[in-house]
């Protein structure tokens, strides 16, 4: 066999060297340490769904393995929904920019997050402890039970006063989607004791935050976002340790959401650059984000202590005004890609959610959503400004008028 075929029939290796290397180095060659030594540079994109084997016994003994354990075979690949080799470089290279022992890769965040609520159940812990706001998806995913799980709502004070003895898990978000709401994720997995803490990570990426490292036992990504970049992957992926990523793998092989080597391919490419991206698109939003603050225009601007390039702000005028009069920024669901999105979330992200549990998020009907991408910031702010129209009238004192209305 040449060493482009054995390429796509192994794990990749792991490091030599234990010494720490910086994450901008960690996200380029995590994943891809063994590619030199076979004499490739790009990593290969394995499509086979299926394995030969000709030791029957030994496949039985190996599948014998998996079902005891999740942990990902020894040997070749034996189908694909067990595993693909592709989609095991991605797992890797997530896994060591987060900090965690693994990452098992899934078809959606949704599909992640709901192997990580089937776990849980699996061992009779249906009960989620979780805090507003999550993304509208997942809030309704828990509040309608959709999974036999139960959840109670609470803010981070409450969390040690919600668990019960079937909590399988509390979940947080931070920068949360879409108030860019954080929580001290230290202090909340205090709060946890013995129950592991879901984190939400999409937001941050591991580039501004790796929660794993306050306390987190496990952290979820939409990898649709920033880790694939350039809006063109659907993907998710759950970072965690070996013992949990066991679980989530027979979990994954049960009901297939499976995450496609295509997309396993690009995603590793994306965490390439994701660094690069997120630092500079960061430096464009925090800049925005000053100059909305500064807008009579703008009610209020939310952007995160942490930084990043989420910008959430309400607006006095119409905010589906705004949304259809933007020119160069794209109106769209979704975030983290190079272009920049702009959405209502009242209207799509969050519309699922119940009105009145979303108003008491703080998701106002007057709120907007923006994910900055990589394009000039004087360009971004000209077609902001376009969008918003003309300025408020100015108040005459002691005269309140319609656009002082609270939303």
């Amino acid at each position: 066999m040449d060493s482009a075929a054995a390429s796509t029939h192994a794990s990749p290796a792991i490091r030599r060297s234990a010494a720490p290397r910086a994450l901008a180095t960690e996200a380029v060659h995590a994943g891809r340490d063994d590619l030199a030594r076979q004499g490739l540079h790009a990593p290969p994109i394995d499509l086979s769904t299926t394995y030969p084997s000709y030791d029957s016994r030994a496949e039985a003994a190996r599948i014998d393995a998996f079902a005891a354990t999740g942990a990902e075979p020894e040997g070749p690949p034996v189908y694909g929904r067990l595993g693909n080799p592709t989609v095991a470089r991605f797992e890797t290279a997530l896994a060591r920019l987060e900090g965690t022992g693994s990452a098992v890769a899934f078809a959606s965040g949704m599909a992640a997050l709901s192997a990580v609520l089937l776990a849980r159940a699996s061992l009779g812990l249906r009960h989620v402890v979780a805090v507003r706001p999550l993304y509208g998806c997942s809030d309704h995913l828990l509040t309608a039970g959709l999974l036999g799980s139960e959840v109670t709502w609470t803010d981070p004070a409450g969390i040690t006063d919600a668990l019960r003895p079937d909590t399988g898990l509390v979940m947080v978000e931070s920068p949360a989607n879409p108030t860019l709401a954080e929580v001290d994720l230290r202090a909340v997995a205090h709060a946890c004791g013995s129950v592991p803490l879901l984190a939400d990570n999409t937001f941050a990426t591991p580039v501004l935050q790796r929660p794993a490292e306050q306390g987190a036992r496990l952290v979820l990504h939409s990898a649709t976002k920033y880790l694939g970049g350039h809006g063109d992957v659907l993907g998710g992926v759950v970072a965690c340790d070996e013992e949990f990523a066991g679980l989530l793998r027979q979990i994954r092989f049960a009901t297939g959401g499976v995450l496609h080597p295509l997309a396993g391919y690009l995603l590793l490419r994306g965490l390439s650059t994701l660094p690069v991206r997120v630092r500079a698109a960061s430096a464009t939003a925090a800049e925005l984000a000053r100059r909305l603050a500064a807008d009579p225009r703008v009610a209020r601007v939310h952007y995160p202590r942490l930084g990043g390039a989420m910008i959430a702000f309400e607006v006095h005028g119409d905010p589906h005004e705004v949304i259809a009069g933007v020119r160069l920024i794209t109106p769209a669901v979704s975030l983290g890609s190079v272009d920049t999105l702009i959405q209502h979330p009242a209207s799509i992200s969050h519309r699922i959610v119940d009105a009145s549990d979303r108003r008491g998020a703080g998701v106002s009907d007057r709120l907007l959503r923006l994910s900055v991408g990589l394009e000039d910031t004087e360009d971004l702010w000209t077609d902001l400004d376009e969008a918003l129209g003309s300025p408020p009238p100015l108040r005459t004192p002691g005269v309140r008028t319609s656009s002082a209305a609270a939303s």
